[in-house]
């Protein structure tokens, strides 16, 4: 099986490399021809031109930025044969519709790293959620045999929520807080993380999603469990003046808020800010 990892980031060089120790024909794309080194591993991990790369490959998982999705599409064209499954690695929600291919999986990425140059640092877990049917389970016996944990869901969309709700938390107050995870040691700052946090459970109701009562708590154990030196993605990408994935997260569960006709004043705040950032970064 050929599989192909485009966006050699943190996630996407975390999973190259991690599927490379155990299988064959596993080949990291980017926009260039280059070289990354992963920590604590410190080992090289190739990265080849995707306008370089003839072949075809029957996995594609793409792990690229959100707002670089809609540049990359048509080059995936003549990557791919009929039958290639696609798998969204990426944060947020409602990417999938873009995609103009058949087998196509939304998953829920739970691999904590950073980018710095040519150089990755992965910092925790190795796991990918998506929707089970035959073709994930044929996948997942295949990647059984490396780090790389793929967990097959009956109903992937309560994953994709809860996952959304941890991002909406932890990165809007990372990236407008200027700060890392030990930001939430600030008593106000927890308070907002809540605040959010109890907003975008709402919504996610109000898409028939219903979580239990314990959600707001469960999250900020997840948080309280983070490296106090941890950023988050979007973190990374106010402090080096990247744009951002607002869209694909808090716009996302914003636009849904105004649908249903919600008061999400905190998010309404967070999602406008992000929206300043993202706009100079552009």
């Amino acid at each position: 099986m050929q599989i192909a990892i485009i966006g050699p980031g943190a996630v996407g060089t975390t999973i190259a490399y991690e599927l490379q120790t155990s299988l064959l024909n596993v080949t990291l794309i980017g926009r260039s021809n280059k070289q990354i080194t992963i920590k604590p591993a410190n080992q090289t991990v190739e990265v080849s031109s995707i306008d370089d790369v003839t072949a075809t490959f029957d996995v594609i998982i793409i792990a690229v930025k959100t707002h670089q999705l809609n540049h990359l599409i048509p080059k995936l064209h003549r990557l791919a044969h009929e039958e290639t499954l696609f798998i969204s690695a990426q944060n947020g929600y409602g990417l999938l519709p873009r995609l103009p291919f058949q087998h196509t999986y939304q998953a829920v990425v739970y691999i904590s790293g950073q980018k710095s140059g040519n150089e990755v640092v992965h910092f925790r877990d190795y796991r990918l959620h998506v929707q089970k049917d035959a073709q994930t389970l044929h996948l997942k016996k295949l990647l059984d045999h490396s780090k790389i944990e793929l967990v097959l869901e009956e109903h992937i969309e309560e994953k994709i929520w809860y996952k959304l709700l941890v991002n909406l938390g932890i990165n809007s107050i990372t990236a407008l807080g200027h700060n890392t995870a030990q930001i939430l040691k600030i008593k106000e700052v927890e308070q907002l993380c809540r605040n959010l946090l109890y907003e975008g459970q709402q919504v996610a109701l109000s898409e028939g999603i219903k979580f239990s009562d314990s959600l707001i708590d469960d999250i900020m154990q997840i948080y309280a469990g983070y490296p106090d030196h941890m950023g988050t993605s979007m973190y990374y990408d106010v402090i080096n003046s990247q744009p951002l994935e607002v869209e694909a997260i808090q716009g996302f569960i914003y636009s849904k808020a105004r649908y249903y006709n919600l008061n999400t004043p905190h998010l309404n705040t967070v999602y406008a800010l992000l929206l300043s950032h993202h706009s100079i970064a552009k």
